[in-house]
């Protein structure tokens, strides 16, 4: 079953309460998501790092209930 919308944004903001995120279905289908989140808890972190804290927000739903993201992380300006 694909993944709304709402429930990324949701699993993301509690793991990462001050996300700012950017969510574009790349596929029409709920199941290929784009996302783009910027955060200040991010900073001093590696790339590497920062998406590994967007990716632990969805557990064992990552490449499961949510098939596809293609994710890119910043800190605010």
């Amino acid at each position: 079953m694909p993944m709304e919308q709402s429930e990324i944004e949701q699993l993301i903001k509690a793991a990462i309460p001050d996300a700012q995120i950017e969510l574009v279905d790349t596929a029409g289908d709920n199941d290929h998501w784009s996302a783009k989140v910027i955060s200040e808890q991010f900073r001093g972190k590696s790339r590497v790092q920062q998406h590994q804290m967007v990716n632990k927000a969805f557990g064992d739903k990552l490449g499961t209930t949510l098939h596809a993201l293609a994710l890119s992380t910043a800190t605010p300006d």
